[in-house]
């Protein structure tokens, strides 16, 4: 017979097991990545399986030699890097936490540096046709802990094998968006009227809840399961939450300014 004592014991193992099994799915979460250039920008996307590697997708449009290369999420610049003819070529990696990564090869130029903080939509380089590339166009790959995994904008998976025509949102006023997941450790969330702790509650969240974050801005400071931000996320007409209570696969901006 297990006393008392030894079955709480066995409750609280169990239920830390529980947690670190959820925080590691977390932790493992895509941010809703968005397509590597400017709002509303047409490109041709290509996929192969004779790609290397082969989950990767090569973009292009007409006399796009040039054109500007945004960050398809929000992260820190992890690698800035030129192979010179091989290869990738010019070529810069982002990390937006939990294992996942962006890279955007056979850059004309880059525009930032490693260790930088780049918001979604931030310009970070040129197309064009560095390293092994035979004409002007954006390699472009989305990684989990170094593999090439299949690629999806806006949560939509693209076309696997072949060529399709894609519409960029990343960073459209009130478009695009992000998902989010309210981690207050059980305790609900209030949801305020506007960005900080002085605007009424209009409502609350439990702990768990998913959210489509339309659009970021900034308010009150506030404390919570990510650390302290003044960022704010809005998740309706009159409804916003604070960040640090928000998890989004990022430390920085996910979604466009409101």
């Amino acid at each position: 017979m297990i006393e008392p004592g030894h079955r709480s014991r066995k409750r609280s193992a169990l239920a830390l097991l529980a947690f670190a099994s959820l925080f590691t799915a977390a932790a493992q979460a895509a941010p809703t990545f968005q397509m590597p250039f400017p709002c509303g920008q047409v490109w041709e996307g290509q996929t192969r399986t004779n790609h290397n590697p082969q989950n990767s997708v090569d973009f292009n449009r007409a006399n796009d030699e040039g054109d500007t290369v945004v960050a398809a999420a929000a992260g820190t610049v992890s690698v800035v890097r030129n192979l010179g003819d091989t290869s990738y070529g010019k070529y810069v990696v982002i990390d937006h936490g939990g294992g996942w990564t962006t890279l955007y090869a056979h850059l004309n130029s880059y525009s930032v540096s490693v260790g930088q903080s780049v918001a979604i939509g931030k310009s970070i380089g040129t197309v064009g046709s560095t390293g092994g590339s035979t004409g002007p166009h954006l390699h472009f790959e989305e990684r989990l802990n170094g593999s090439a995994q299949k690629i999806k904008f806006n949560g939509a998976q693209i076309t696997y094998w072949g060529s399709a025509s894609y519409t960029s949102r990343n960073s459209c006023g009130g478009g695009g968006g992000a998902s989010g997941t309210v981690n207050t450790s059980g305790t609900p969330l209030n949801v305020r009227s506007g960005p900080g702790t002085s605007y009424s509650i209009v409502g609350s969240l439990a702990d768990g809840a998913q959210v489509t974050i339309q659009c970021q801005t900034t308010g009150t400071s506030v404390t919570g399961t990510y650390g302290t931000s003044n960022i704010w996320n809005r998740i309706g007409s009159g409804r916003f939450i604070p960040d640090a209570y928000t998890y989004t696969g990022s430390d920085g901006r996910v979604a466009p300014n409101c």
